[in-house]
């Protein structure tokens, strides 16, 4: 890659950190807002989960939301708590425990994400719908690539980029260092 590319790729970069960063703690601040009094935003996280897949076990939620399974107990002790989820024993093997939605936690779930759609719609409807399917596409494919990096412990950006004999984040490191190599 050549260096107007790289301080370009560098450019860009910086641009999505900023922009990920007002994003994800403005949109964060107002899910929170949108669902104070009912649920904190990882409980809500956790009934949403839940909900899509009618039911899962604690480790499938650990991994899916990078946290340990100490975190996740605590979150899905205080929603039995509520009466919103349901344990059961999964019949062939006692150590696994499937997590459903009760009926309440069915209703609260549907009202909450309701309420969060509505808060997403008012944003996206500032754009065509050309744009919006554009960005969610380009959002889902680096959620894949994050995924597969995830699953098979190697980056497939990394890989990609070494195959092809350059690694331009790291080029533009060495280079901002004074020590890139010819």
């Amino acid at each position: 890659m050549d260096a107007v590319r790289e301080d370009r790729l560098e450019s860009l970069i910086e641009r999505y950190e900023r922009a990920m960063l007002v994003v994800t703690r403005r949109m964060s601040a107002l899910f929170r807002n949108t669902i104070a009094g009912d649920l904190t935003l990882d409980q809500y996280n956790i009934i949403r989960h839940i909900n899509l897949r009618r039911s899962c076990t604690s480790t499938e939620l650990s991994e899916t939301y990078c946290v340990g399974k100490s975190a996740i107990t605590a979150i899905v002790d205080r929603l039995a708590e509520k009466g919103l989820i349901r344990r059961t024993q999964d019949q062939s093997d006692r150590r696994v425990i499937f997590l459903s939605l009760t009926r309440k936690g069915e209703r609260l779930c549907k009202t909450l994400t309701e309420r969060i759609q509505s808060v997403v719609s008012r944003y996206l409807s500032h754009f065509t719908m050309e744009e919006v399917s554009t960005f969610i596409g380009t959002f889902e494919k680096l959620a894949r690539l994050l995924e597969t990096a995830d699953e098979t412990g190697e980056d497939p950006v990394r890989k990609g980029a070494a195959a092809a004999g350059r690694s331009g984040r790291k080029r533009i490191v060495q280079r901002k260092q004074g020590r890139e190599k010819p």
